[in-house]
């Protein structure tokens, strides 16, 4: 199929194949990584100072703060809203996260009215930190068709082998290495996290020829505030899991280090198997779960998919977008938690032109059938041909026919 350079929307009728079937049961893999082993998560080299204190939960962050943005740009109930968008999102901090990465004209540019495409990412980053200390353990691509009408969610492992390319701004040379350490060599010797952000949204449009419309950076501003104005989220745990992360002391959770502080007995936090309504806290700490699951890093990412599509779900059958103050509550809690680049569309016109899509909308997808998949040496991992393949279809719009020909490709999470 040649590449589409008009983002003109085609036609969809009723009953196209612009809908995925229903999910498929997982394949099962014994080749789940605890602890101590080199699975996915591990920081590859270059990987800077050596860290022992609590890290807070940036993929749960980075669903929890993409969800609000989500639901509240879909649904008809936001018709006629730009003034309240544009008014509640002005704190958001703006950036150039794309650099060359960009769509050009020939892909449509500052145009609309085609597919888009956002590149989402989570640092794993402190304000004491310094700000070339981070990389991107967060990585997932927001694919939306030219209908406007359904949205899907891809994770990129953060794990996967990458041929990251020069960086003049940072001083970086290119190499291979994980792809999140293309975020940590594009922050170094002033870059920031803009630089950063342009060598990874660089190196994954190197690697599946993607371009973007727009991207966001998360960051822990504000998280706090749309936990609160959501309140619990009904999530689904298909494995149960018990938190390596949190304890409860006197049934008040607490960060592991925290709670040995305390000297009184700690209980562990366990997530059963079944369908549940999850506090704030509990959904955080459960997406960031992977030691104890069978598939790790990759039960991870569909537990993190999940969460937003449950945030979505919440907003758009609980009442919040027809409630003008949640609404405005919600959406001035999300601007305060992360950096966005809209591709120079200002950004009440993007968000708006989502509001079509709805978290019954939301169509989670996988790489690599869910599984560990590893490179020739076995020390990083390897995109399997179907998985770029599924790019490839990102690239031309062609992403429903492709999950209709490749069901496998679609998460198992409800």
């Amino acid at each position: 199929m040649p590449v589409q350079t008009s983002r003109r929307p085609s036609s969809m009728e009723p009953g196209a194949p612009g809908r995925v079937p229903p999910t498929i049961p997982p394949r099962p893999d014994p080749g789940g990584r605890g602890p101590g082993g080199r699975g996915p998560g591990g920081r590859g080299p270059g990987g800077g100072k050596k860290r022992t204190k609590r890290k807070d939960p940036l993929w749960a962050r980075l669903t929890l703060i993409f969800g609000a943005v989500l639901m509240l740009t879909s649904g008809t109930a936001i018709v006629g809203a730009k003034a309240l968008i544009g008014e509640a999102t002005s704190t958001i901090d703006r950036g150039n996260l794309l650099g060359v990465a960009g769509k050009t004209e020939a892909e449509g540019g500052k145009n609309l009215e085609g597919p888009i495409d956002m590149l989402l990412l989570g640092v794993d980053a402190r304000e004491r930190w310094a700000v070339d200390d981070a990389r991107s353990d967060t990585i997932i691509i927001l694919h939306i068709p030219a209908s406007h009408d359904q949205a899907y969610l891809i994770s990129i492992p953060r794990d996967t082998e990458a041929h990251i390319p020069a960086f003049e701004k940072s001083g970086y040379r290119g190499g291979v290495d994980k792809i999140n350490a293309a975020f940590f060599f594009g922050a170094q010797n002033g870059g920031g996290w803009e630089g950063g952000a342009q060598l990874m949204a660089n190196t994954i449009k190197q690697m599946t020829g993607i371009s973007f419309d727009g991207a966001a950076i998360i960051n822990f501003g504000g998280f706090k505030h749309v936990v609160n104005a959501l309140g619990t989220v009904r999530i689904c745990v298909s494995h149960e899991v018990t938190s390596y992360h949190m304890k409860l002391v006197d049934g008040k959770p607490m960060w592991n280090a925290d709670a040995k502080k305390t000297g009184k007995a700690m209980k562990p936090v366990v997530y059963k198997k079944g369908c549940q309504e999850m506090a704030g806290w509990q959904a955080l700490d459960f997406a960031r779960q992977r030691y104890g699951l069978p598939n790790s890093d990759y039960d991870r990412q569909q537990n993190q998919q999940q969460l937003i599509k449950a945030m979505a779900k919440k907003a758009t059958e609980g009442g919040t977008l027809t409630n003008p103050i949640k609404l405005n509550e919600l959406i001035k809690a999300a601007g305060k938690a992360f950096i966005l680049d809209t591709g120079g569309v200002p950004i009440e016109d993007f968000l708006f032109t989502l509001k079509g899509v709805t978290g019954n909308e939301l169509v989670t997808l996988r790489t690599n059938g869910g599984t560990y998949s590893p490179n020739s040496d076995g020390s990083r991992e390897a995109l399997n041909e179907l998985s770029m393949q599924m790019f490839k279809a990102v690239k031309n719009d062609a992403l429903a026919d492709f999950v209709v020909a490749n069901p496998e490709v679609l998460s198992t999470r409800k």
